[in-house]
């Protein structure tokens, strides 16, 4: 038998060369395909980056809010433009009628109901619906019991003395009424009153509407004893719909700067995602 040829020899050990090379390469890429999730573990560990990517996947549906989506979250100024639209459509038809309570109530109602319609059009919240259209109506039933068109403002008056006065006593007592609420709606229970700065800034922000229900108060309760049925109407107007959002930004603001910035993050976030009804 004739032995092979010398070049053709070399040409197979070349071939045999070339894919034993080739089939090297592949295993090195698969081997650093594997190890790759784990090299880049390490390489976050060492630098710092893993905690910011262990948060996002602990918390994946819970994107982080701005200071605008939590306002949008209490309804915007739409909301705030709804609580004076009855009373001012009240003293606009009690005026044109010639004081004629009944028909100025029935408005009054009637434009508190499309108001509550059109909340849920927007999907507010069912309370800020029902809260808004019974208060008109409250105040509406017992202006026409006592046939005084000054005591339409009257439920409004005893609610704002009710509300001051719990306020104050929450702030007193150390349990300011927005820090238990916060405690609630985000099921943190008192972990808030452990934080000083969380403690002392639900204090500042609860005092804000202290301020807000003892100024309506002040101004409002002497208009109501002289019967200025006018004066009175413009007050509610006033220090309604531009008063409560002044003092909604003040609390805002003040709440927010009390707090450090992570810790506001949280709570904002907290907030935000729990008006819009997205619990965790």
């Amino acid at each position: 038998m004739a032995e092979p040829r010398r070049d053709q020899v070399e040409d197979d050990q070349q071939a045999e060369a070339g894919v034993r090379r080739q089939l090297d390469e592949h295993l090195d890429e698969q081997l650093v395909d594997m190890l790759r999730p784990e090299v880049e573990a390490a390489e976050a560990v060492l630098t710092g980056d893993g905690e910011e990517e262990q948060k996002k996947k602990a918390e994946p549906d819970r994107p982080q809010t701005t200071d605008k989506d939590f306002f949008h979250a209490l309804g915007g100024w739409g909301a705030l433009l709804d609580i004076g639209l009855p009373w001012i459509a009240f003293l606009i038809v009690y005026a044109v009628s010639d004081h004629d309570l009944t028909l100025a109530l029935i408005i009054a109602v009637a434009v508190a109901g499309l108001v509550a319609i059109l909340r849920l059009v927007r999907k507010q919240p069912l309370r800020n619906v029902a809260g808004g259209f019974i208060g008109v109506l409250i105040s509406a039933w017992v202006a026409n019991r006592t046939g005084n068109a000054t005591d339409v403002y009257l439920p409004g008056l005893l609610t704002n003395l009710g509300y001051g006065a719990v306020y104050l006593i929450t702030v007193l007592i150390r349990w300011p009424l927005f820090g238990v609420l916060y405690g609630v709606i985000t099921q943190t229970g008192t972990a808030w009153r452990k934080d000083p700065a969380m403690l002392k800034g639900f204090s500042r922000a609860t005092m804000v509407f202290v301020g807000l229900f003892a100024i309506r108060l002040v101004v409002q309760v002497p208009l109501y004893l002289t019967d200025s049925l006018n004066a009175l109407g413009i007050a509610k107007v006033g220090l309604g719909l531009p008063f409560y959002a002044l003092a909604l930004w003040l609390a805002y603001s003040v709440l927010r700067g009390s707090l450090p910035p992570d810790k506001w993050d949280e709570a904002r976030d907290h907030v935000t995602h729990l008006l819009r009804g997205n619990r965790k």
